[in-house]
């Protein structure tokens, strides 16, 4: 009874890994017929409603203590002037802060250090697009000469992806159907589908820079983003 009892703990042992493994095998679907995959891509067009700019202010002095100095305090008045606009905190996010060197440079002569260049730079969201050309106006006024952008981007896109979505499964069944009747087959099933990913495509970006303050008003026109979804499909022809 002993050597029985081991052997059956010896057998359960071994059958473990086994069974563990079995569980672990996918599952591949038997098809009788022809698998045909398809890719298909489906897009809508939106206006853009968030518009993203780079503002800052860029100072030069003959010290370091000096190009931060006059760098803070012109920034601390763009930051007034984006609060007095309406703009939230969450919206105003720290870019980049440099301070740097400047040399002059002659032949046979070693650098001069001639003074200090800092910059201060932030990220700015506007979400009333119609408004963000007087604002860039109002920070140039308070000392901003540094302006970069805009990216357009839509705020909440899920909700015209799912509508791509929709388009692209649309597309992949229709050109399935193509190739069945081309073939002289018919669609028995769909195997499986997978998203390769949702995503927007972006207009050129044009540059912004500074301009004087009695300049004619900046002015942001948004057009339209295309956003789409491609999907990998399978199906069984018979």
């Amino acid at each position: 009874m002993k050597h029985a009892s081991l052997a059956a703990l010896a057998l359960g042992i071994f059958a473990t890994p086994a069974a563990a493994q079995a569980q672990a095998a996918p599952v591949m679907q038997a098809i009788s017929g022809t698998r045909l995959d398809v890719s298909a891509t489906g897009e809508v067009s939106r206006v853009p409603d968030v518009a993203i700019i780079t503002a800052g202010v860029m100072t030069r002095s003959t010290s370091a203590t000096g190009a931060i100095s006059e760098n803070a305090a012109r920034m601390e008045r763009v930051r007034a002037a984006l609060k007095r606009a309406g703009i939230a905190d969450r919206d105003i996010q720290t870019s980049n802060i440099s301070l740097n060197p400047e040399y002059r440079y002659q032949e046979n002569m070693p650098p001069q250090l001639t003074g200090y260049t800092a910059s201060n730079q932030v990220n700015v969201k506007f979400r009333d697009i119609r408004n963000t050309g007087r604002i860039l106006d109002a920070l140039v006024a308070e000392g901003a000469n540094q302006i970069n952008g805009p990216s357009l981007t839509i705020d909440k896109p899920e909700t015209a992806l799912d509508e791509a979505r929709t388009k692209a499964v649309a597309a992949g069944r229709a050109r399935a159907e193509l190739y069945a009747r081309a073939l002289g087959m018919r669609i028995v099933r769909l195997l499986s589908v997978s998203e390769g990913g949702g995503y927007s495509v972006p207009p050129p970006m044009p540059m912004m820079r500074a301009q004087a303050a009695d300049s004619a008003a900046s002015k942001i026109d948004p057009g339209e983003q295309q956003l789409q979804v491609t999907l990998a499909m399978s199906f069984e022809l018979q």
